[in-house]
């Protein structure tokens, strides 16, 4: 019996064990975790004066909020004269369009009453009226932007578009 061959092959054994082994938990710790992409401050606040800067030009006083993927607030701004209201109700405009990925004013259609999801309007924070937008990039939800204070869920939509178009480019680089 040649015993070179043979400690040549069950060192290659080994080696594939010791490899395997190795491998094993890199490829349960891969699939135990998960990378997201959010919008760093200055993207968020850039995003809620571009809203805020748009409202203004139409003649609204209003608040903007932008959140990130999961809705936790990232940025806020309020003009002078929006309303006290205007802080819980775009943040929460915010967190809707986050954690449905969907706009507010669609969440608000889906959930009329009588539908199979309106029950959902009486969970806490659901913002079901216009106003709230996810911001996506890349095919996925990477943060939201919420607006209150104009005359209407149409205006404030608005107003979240202007402050998304003002980041667009800059996310979809990344």
């Amino acid at each position: 019996m040649n015993t070179s061959f043979s400690l040549r092959a069950s060192g290659a054994a080994l080696c594939t064990a010791a490899a395997a082994a190795v491998l094993a938990p890199q490829a349960a710790r891969a699939e135990a975790t998960f990378a997201t992409r959010s919008l760093v401050a200055e993207a968020a606040n850039k995003a809620a004066m571009a809203a805020l800067e748009a409202c203004r030009k139409e003649g609204f006083q209003v608040g903007v909020a932008v959140t990130d993927r999961s809705g936790v607030l990232q940025a806020f701004v309020r003009d002078r004269y929006a309303g006290a209201h205007t802080v819980e109700v775009a943040t929460n405009k915010a967190w809707t369009a986050a954690s449905f990925r969907m706009s507010t004013a669609m969440l608000g259609d889906e959930t009329q009453a009588g539908k199979p999801m309106s029950g959902i309007r009486g969970a806490s924070r659901v913002m079901p009226i216009g106003g709230g937008l996810p911001i996506e990039a890349g095919g996925s939800t990477i943060a939201a932007i919420g607006v209150s204070g104009a005359p209407g869920g149409d205006a404030d939509e608005r107003c979240a578009q202007k402050g998304i178009d003002a980041i667009q480019m800059d996310v979809e680089m990344q």
